[in-house]
């Protein structure tokens, strides 16, 4: 199928930081960001064109357990300025929340729709798969004969516990169909 003519329009940018801190902590800094290639006229302004329509920020200090102990958001460009940043302290709701163990649905029951903003509430549902990939190999160090079970496994596609790459690298956590109990691979 020939590509069609094309021009860029819209570019919707999302970017995951993560730090280690001197107190054994990492922050996420995630930003979300919509640019438009020609001036948006909105009821209350126009944007021009290549001016974020949408500039926004959320930064949550996780532990090793991958809890959130500090969540802050800042909303630098907005259509609706004194409205789309009067979301007051509304994301320190995160706190508490542990990115692997039912955050995205906690996250929509306390954030979703008009109790947060729509921009970050999704920017915040990227941050469990953002952590992992900051924990690994740096925050838990891959122990193949571990007796607890990584995080990282049964979590995607690759990694799931009946697959061949569990079976491969982690055997002793492998569900591997043909694998029997006490098999060595």
């Amino acid at each position: 199928m020939p590509e069609a003519d094309r021009q860029l329009i819209h570019t919707r940018t999302m970017r995951v930081d993560a730090y280690a801190r001197g107190d054994g902590l990492i922050d996420l800094e995630a930003a979300i960001q919509d640019v438009k290639q020609k001036d948006l006229e909105l009821e209350t302004h126009v944007c021009p064109a290549r001016v974020p329509v949408h500039d926004m920020s959320l930064c949550v200090t996780i532990d090793r357990r991958m809890y959130i102990v500090a969540a802050r958001a800042r909303t630098t460009a907005s259509p609706y300025e004194g409205e789309c940043d009067a979301f007051g302290d509304a994301y320190q709701q995160l706190v508490g929340l542990n990115l692997l163990q039912g955050f995205r649905a906690a996250l929509r029951e306390r954030l979703g729709g008009i109790l947060g903003c729509t921009h970050l509430t999704e920017l915040a549902g990227v941050l469990p798969t953002a952590a992992v990939q900051a924990f690994a190999g740096e925050v838990v160090p891959i122990d193949r004969n571990s007796k607890s079970m990584p995080m990282q496994l049964g979590r995607c596609r690759a990694l799931r516990l009946d697959g061949r790459v569990v079976a491969r690298l982690y055997p002793h956590w492998s569900r591997a169909e043909g694998k029997r109990e006490g098999d060595k691979q």
